[in-house]
């Protein structure tokens, strides 16, 4: 190429910025890349709070945070977390932050991922939304709210959203008739 059209193809980008509408496929999978690395951040925080507890006494702090959140003693669940608080071990919150970083790590990967619409992150997000189906259902059995009736259609959106991706669009006979 010239250095006349070099010159006008830097003329051209200077003076009119270029706009980028992204498609309805790449606003989704941000989406869900933004979900994904909502709950990494949570479960990441989460794991920190356990590490920062051991050498504590849970109890206490697991009695202080109820009082906070206005959480009476009497409830079932306040009686479950008090009994995991007085028995839990150092060795155990380890665990817990361990578990916590490993699987908030997956969580950016597969945000990443879907970020750059990456085929192997539409597979995990699929492969990790459908992993949790069965334990959904089974809360819903138990007892249906609305906080769990939305998280189920959420997650089965989004496997359902990831098979379709996977399976139907991009699958190699629909890409050699686009």
């Amino acid at each position: 190429m010239s250095s006349k059209a070099t010159e006008q193809m830097k003329d051209q980008l200077i003076e009119k910025p270029l706009k980028r509408k992204l498609d309805t496929e790449t606003e989704v999978l941000r989406a869900i890349a933004s979900f994904e690395l909502i709950k990494g951040l949570v479960v990441l925080l989460a794991g920190f709070g356990a590490l920062y507890m051991i050498k504590s006494d849970v109890w206490d702090v697991a009695v202080s945070l109820l009082r906070v959140l206005h959480i009476r003693h009497r409830y079932h669940y306040a009686d479950v977390f008090l009994k995991l608080a007085r028995d839990v071990t150092d060795t155990q919150l380890l665990m817990v932050g361990a578990l916590a970083l490993l699987y908030s790590t997956l969580r950016f990967v597969e945000a990443f991922g879907l970020w750059r619409k990456r085929p192997w992150a539409e597979w995990i997000a699929f492969a990790s939304g459908t992993i949790y189906l069965p334990f959904e259902i089974n809360e819903l059995f138990h007892r249906v709210t609305v906080f769990r009736v939305g998280l189920f259609v959420v997650n089965l959106a989004i496997v359902i959203y990831m098979l379709y991706l996977r399976l139907v669009k991009h699958h190699p006979a629909n890409e050699i008739a686009t």
